[in-house]
Parts: C-alpha cells; sequence; structure tokens
C-alpha cells in the first residue's frame, strides 16, 4: 500500500470515528449525583433534557460542574447530574430463583414473585435467592443472608435503574447492566462501607468483621465509614481487585485477587458426592467451593467451604451441575472462580421412560452406579 493511500484510509477513519453518533455513558454514582461520562458531541442541554427531562436544566448542570463551554464539553469529563433532578419511576424486582428455604418479609418466597421496593429477602442455611432488575441485573444472595431492596426505581425516558441494596447479613453477588447501556445507580450498603457500581460484576460480603468487595469485571467505588457515620472518600476497585474494610470502617488492604485454581475433572467419590483434584493456590487460606445450575453462578444450589483442596460436592438431582472452586486469602477476600460440569443423580427409570415417583412429591434416584 502506497504511503499517500495510507495517510487517505487513516484520514477517512477519523473521520468516521468523528463522525459516528456518540453512544451514553452513564457511569453509576456518586453520593446524591449520577455520574455521566462525556462522549464527542455532547452538549449541557441535550444532557439535561435526557436525564431531567427539562432542557433548561443546562444552566444549574454549568454551575454546579464548573462548565466554561456548554457547546464544548471535556471528552470524558464525569459530569454529576443531581439524583434529585432526574424524574423516576417505580420498578420491582422478580425472582428468577429459589433454592432452598427464603422468604420475604417473613412470607415463603417462590420463583416468579415480584419483589417491590422497601421488601427484607432472607435465606436459611440452605437458601439461595436471584433476583433480576427492570434492567436485566441480576442479584445472588447466597444462604444465611438477608438484604433490603432500599431503592427500586428506573429513570423515565431510559432503561438505567436507581436502585439500592441494604444487607443486614451475609453478602450478595451482582452482575450489573448487562445489556452494556451503563450504570443509573447501584449500591449495596453495609453498616461500614458503600459499594456503587460503575458496570461490573461483584461481590459483598459483610459480617461482624467487617465488609469485603470484590470486583469480577468492571470497577466500583468503595467509601469506608465508621459505624453510623456518614461514607468517606471513595477508594476505586477496579476489576481482578478485591478489598476489606475492617468493623471500624477503616480499609485494611486492597490488592490483586487470587487466581482460580487448576481444576481436575470431577469424578465421583461414592454415596452420591463428587470431587475433583484442585491445584493449591498461593496465598491461599480455604477454598470455597459452590455448585450452581449455570456456569455463571447465578442459579446456585449449594456451598461449602474446605480448609485444603480435598474436596467434596454434591447435586440434589439428575441434570447437568456446575462446580465452580475459589481460593479464599488471609483477609478473606475470595478470588477467581474455577468452573467444571459434572452430571447430577442418576434417576430410577420406568421401562416407558419415565421418572419413577418416591411417593413425597420427588422422585427416585441412584447415589451409586
Amino acid at each position: 500500500m502506497s504511503r499517500c493511500r495510507a495517510l487517505s484510509l487513516l484520514v477517512l477513519m477519523s473521520c468516521l470515528m468523528l463522525t459516528a453518533p456518540a453512544r451514553s455513558q452513564p457511569a453509576g454514582a456518586l453520593g446524591d449525583n449520577f455520574i455521566y461520562r462525556v462522549r464527542q458531541g455532547d452538549t449541557l442541554i441535550d444532557l439535561a433534557t435526557r436525564y431531567t427531562r427539562n432542557e433548561a436544566n443546562w444552566n444549574h448542570l454549568q454551575t454546579l460542574n464548573r462548565v466554561v463551554t456548554p457547546e464544548l464539553l471535556p471528552v470524558g469529563l464525569e459530569l454529576r447530574i443531581p439524583l434529585s433532578m432526574i424524574p423516576e419511576r417505580a420498578a420491582n424486582a422478580r425472582v428468577v430463583h429459589v433454592s432452598g428455604q427464603a422468604d420475604i418479609d417473613g412470607k415463603s418466597l417462590r420463583t416468579g414473585d415480584t419483589v417491590a421496593e422497601g421488601s427484607t429477602v432472607a435465606t436459611a442455611a440452605n437458601g439461595f435467592v436471584t433476583l433480576e432488575l427492570a434492567d436485566g441485573s441480576k442479584l445472588t444472595l447466597p444462604a444465611g443472608g438477608a438484604v433490603e431492596l432500599t431503592r427500586l426505581r428506573q429513570f423515565e425516558g431510559t432503561s438505567l435503574t436507581d436502585s439500592i441494596v441494604q444487607v443486614r447479613r451475609g453478602g450478595v453477588e451482582s452482575s450489573v447492566a448487562p445489556a452494556g447501556e451503563g450504570v443509573g445507580r447501584f449500591e449495596v450498603r453495609t453498616p461500614v462501607a458503600v459499594t456503587g457500581v460503575r458496570g461490573t460484576r461483584f461481590r459483598v460480603q459483610s459480617s461482624e468483621h467487617g465488609v469485603h468487595s470484590e470486583v469480577l469485571e468492571g470497577s466500583v467505588r468503595l467509601q469506608p465509614h465508621a459505624p453510623g457515620a456518614r461514607p468517606d472518600k471513595p477508594v476505586a476497585v477496579a476489576k481482578g481487585y478485591g478489598a476489606a474494610v475492617g468493623a471500624d470502617g477503616v480499609v485494611s488492604g486492597v490488592r490483586t485477587l487470587l487466581d482460580a485454581p487448576q481444576l481436575g475433572e470431577p469424578a465421583r467419590a461414592g454415596g452420591g458426592a463428587w470431587t475433583a483434584d484442585v491445584s493449591p493456590v498461593a496465598g491461599a487460606q480455604s477454598y470455597l467451593v459452590r455448585v450452581s445450575r449455570d456456569a455463571e453462578g447465578t442459579l446456585p444450589v449449594s456451598s461449602a467451604r474446605f480448609p485444603g483442596t480435598d474436596i467434596r460436592f454434591s447435586a440434589p438431582g439428575p441434570g447437568t451441575y456446575y462446580v465452580s472452586v475459589r481460593a479464599v486469602d488471609d483477609l478473606g477476600l475470595s478470588g477467581k472462580d474455577a468452573i467444571a460440569t459434572f452430571e447430577g443423580a442418576n434417576q430410577l427409570m420406568t421401562s416407558y421412560g419415565l421418572g419413577v415417583a418416591s411417593g413425597t412429591g420427588g422422585f427416585i434416584t441412584l447415589t451409586e452406579y
């Protein structure tokens, strides 16, 4: 290719990039403000119209963000838009998975139920629940947990949601804004930290010892604080990192998450149980083993912690299941998952290919074969 032709092609590609329609860049929230990351071609009037539904609010946004030229916004600027200026509508959550015992405000919870703002969802020692929000975000509550859905709203005129989850005990695992349209506000609040999401997959675990936040995709803004105090200056936690906050609200460490262990092919261990070879991970203090009906782990059915690599797991019935193994470090931060598939219990069948009922509402399965 001649130098002249290459130069012409470079100019053409640059022009196409400049003239291509800019995609919106909602980037979550910080405090009482929605954050929008400016793209080329954005103006304050357009953004005021899109999010506050009133173009006249551009002047307030200019003052708040100290913008000199409203028609020429700096690309990449994190523009603050007060959430109080954004009209919202109610947006319930939907229960997409229940395993074991779980309840909502003291009543039994079932798949397909609707969960309204202000509800408290709790899981027993054998229970797991996954909720889906209006924008497709999923919130998984592991065993022995309880969360209050303090806020469930949606920005008018957009698909963005405004959600606040208060962890009462235990933890949550989230996959936020999977469609890639950005995040309005998604906050997980605990007694000593607020985790603000910027389009991510992450985990939060709360206990009397403090809070652990682990980021698998995207990033979060973690705002630690002493119990009862206002959130402090945010700490950025990027993909592949975790942060531990003590019971006093002080960040005790931000570090790289442990790598996923090497996981061998699952093999039967007798009595309906399975095992698999797990390679030791440097720095691991224990290993968390979870069984789910899907590879993403949003349909969990069991979870157990082991002090070493000698692990056992099982499935509640027939079908294909996914086992994930993650190493846990000395701060209590869980690392990345290694995942393998295995088959559940073998169901006793009739000569007509039908399952043999047990007489108690289930089917007879064979634990040894």
